[in-house]
């Protein structure tokens, strides 16, 4: 009896092995991670629905009450087209034995650019309370990875996102401008809204196009051999190993934080390892504690007793970590930065705070430092002899990595935030932002696809007089192509900003304004969404005539006197100027200017006290009637 036990465990064995390795067994159907649970299908459109499975291999995709079926191609890809579905669910949709739940159709969002995109809703929650006890479950956000891949396009978008809704519970995980706009949007709809979020901070526009339409900016194409030596050559000595607690460090040599790499005689371009002990009291021994890490510049990786806490890709936003308990110890710590900076600015940014809070103590970082350099670009050079630091980064990482792999997903439009990487280049910033929407709609083969553009906000000190201004600049151009490329709006912003931050944490007026373009673009409402556009300049005599588009119901000032005008003779000087409206006009005058040539408003980095406006209240744009 045990032998023929034993023979009938062997066979069984042997057919689930046989089972196993068969086809039909090991053809399992994959889905791209965006066809997931809770995701949102864009209505109205054919909608494609696709993923990989073995070559041959049959799918069947149903869907609120129909059927498709179709085989994946000798590569292994697959595809079917479902027809235009209306606003609704929640439904379930199944892909052979694979079933993803919760699925709603409604308006789809792309959401582009750099940090103020990807803001994250847990700075706003004490300027917008409300934010906690959210319960809007019509409206989902998905935020791509980060994937900066400049050697070719991706099929896949990187890591392990999932879609999230609006709901107390997971609402802490969305962008802020992302929610604020599906906020207002639902609001005014009752149409479920999906934020496919695909930002960056610090990111360049030129990281968001194609290699194919950079051909008008050499400098941004890829030089494959500079790019290969330059990999080689980023090989930083103390991964993996300078953040251990037990390091031998007297060697290194120290720093005075905070305060600029720089400041401190170090002039590097790549990676410092910063290290400092600290004594713990017996009453945080163990105990979980909060750090704060200032700002620093520009990206960081935080580790406590060699157990790493935190990491921020980009310099702007706070670095608030937690330490876990049983990572602090009574007595001997330590604190170790990696610290990655391509300028030689790099460093923690003064009058932040740098501590560790626990509920017994607090303890200061601020002071000496030791560092060691792991990895520095001066002086590497590739054959040929140049310098690879001051080598220009190409083009169309982020579009590789971030945007190509989602083409096939329908979206209803885009929001695009981005220019701050770009400040003092906005004399090509029009065309590089033409050549990005020209791009996506190739892409996603719609020609009329929406883009909806938030100019950039106000931001740095104020200047007693007038002066040239990056910021200035993008916010030219951004206007250019809101004017010149069809299926664009601008949302204007130098009232909400503030001076100290460039991530202004008011993203609800933001989002507002961005809404009035998408009524108007996108469902059709004759409504004025936007401020009074410069149309052109007259002068007769003294005076400057300036004359407005986009006055709706008429001029106005928001105050009682017009504010940040400015004008200039032939010396190309400029002084503030008087300004008052008659009808749909705005007369400028200046005591110190005789015969008018030009004239300026709103021209500044942070000109948030200009206050033209027309009667629906919306601001007007800053120009200037001069080239110079």
């Amino acid at each position: 009896m045990k032998r023929k036990s034993l023979d009938r465990r062997i066979g069984l064995l042997c057919l689930l092995a046989l089972l196993l390795l068969s086809p039909a067994v090991m053809a399992k159907v994959r889905l791209p991670r965006l066809v997931s649970d809770k995701m949102v299908l864009q209505r109205d459109v054919e909608l494609n629905i696709w993923g990989w499975a073995s070559a041959g291999e049959k799918v069947t995709v149903r869907f609120n009450g129909a059927y498709y079926e179709t085989e994946a191609n000798a590569n292994g890809e697959w595809s079917v087209t479902l027809p235009p579905q209306k606003a609704g669910g929640p439904y379930l949709m199944e892909v052979n034995e694979l079933k993803i739940r919760d699925v709603l159709v409604g308006d789809v969002w792309l959401c582009s650019g750099q940090s103020n995109q990807e803001t994250p809703i847990v700075r706003l929650v004490d300027k917008f309370p409300e934010i906690n006890v959210s319960n809007n479950h019509m409206i989902r956000h998905y935020k791509v990875p980060t994937q900066d891949v400049v050697n070719g396009v991706q099929q896949e978008i990187a890591g392990n996102a999932v879609w999230h809704s609006g709901v107390a519970s997971e609402v802490l995980n969305w962008t802020a401008l992302a929610y604020f706009y599906a906020q207002e949007a639902y609001a005014k709809t009752k149409v479920p809204q999906g934020m496919l979020v695909s930002s960056l901070g610090g990111s360049a526009i030129e990281s968001w196009v194609s290699q194919e339409h950079l051909k008008d900016f050499p400098r941004l194409l890829l030089d494959k051999d500079a790019v290969e030596a330059m990999n080689k050559a980023r090989i930083d000595k103390g991964a993996g190993r300078w953040q251990a607690y037990d390091l031998d460090d007297s060697d290194w040599k120290t720093m005075q934080m905070p305060g600029t790499w720089r400041e401190n005689g170090v002039n590097v371009q790549g990676v410092v390892w910063m290290r400092k002990e600290f004594q713990v009291p017996e009453a945080m021994d163990g105990r979980h504690a909060r750090l704060y890490m200032g700002t620093m510049v520009d990206s960081d990786s935080v580790f406590v007793n060699g157990t790493f806490v935190g990491h921020t890709g980009y310099q702007y936003p706070p670095r608030n970590y937690q330490i876990p308990a049983g990572i602090l110890r009574a007595g001997r710590n330590v604190i170790t930065v990696r610290l990655t900076c391509n300028a030689p600015g790099g460093g923690f940014v003064k009058d932040k705070p740098y501590r560790i809070v626990g509920d017994a103590a607090e303890i200061s970082l601020e002071g000496t430092w030791k560092y060691n350099v792991g990895m520095s670009v001066q002086g590497m050079r590739q054959p040929g002899g140049r310098n690879m630091a001051a080598h220009n980064n190409p083009g169309s990482g982020l579009y590789n990595g971030m945007i190509y792999p989602i083409r096939n997903y329908k979206v209803s439009g885009c929001i695009w935030y981005q220019g701050e990487s770009n400040s003092g280049r906005g004399h090509e910033y029009d065309e590089l932002l033409t050549a990005l929407i020209t791009n996506w709609r190739e892409l996603w083969q719609d020609a009329d696809m929406p883009f909806l553009l938030v100019q950039l906000p106000n931001f740095m000190e104020k200047h007693a007089q007038p002066t040239e201004s990056g910021w200035a600049g993008i916010r030219e151009a951004q206007l250019k192509v809101a004017k010149t490329v069809p299926y664009t709006s601008l949302a204007t912003t130098y009232d909400v900003g503030e001076w100290n931050d460039i991530h202004p944490l008011d993203k609800k007026s933001v989002a507002q304004r961005l809404f009035l373009g998408a009524r108007k673009l996108v469902y059709g409402e004759k409504i004025q969404a936007s401020g009074p556009i410069y149309k052109e300049m007259k002068v007769e005599g003294n005076k400057a005539i300036i004359t407005f588009t986009e006055v709706g119901g008429g001029l106005k000032c928001k105050g009682k006197v017009l504010k940040h005008f400015a004008m200039a003779g032939a010396d190309k000087k400029f002084y503030w100027a008087d300004a008052v409206i008659r009808g749909n006009k705005v007369i400028v005058t200046c005591k110190d200017v005789a015969e008018p040539v030009a004239v300026r408003y709103a021209w500044a980095d942070n000109p948030d006290d200009a206050n033209l406006i027309n009667k629906e209240g919306l601001l007007a744009s800053p120009f200037r009637t001069d080239e110079w």
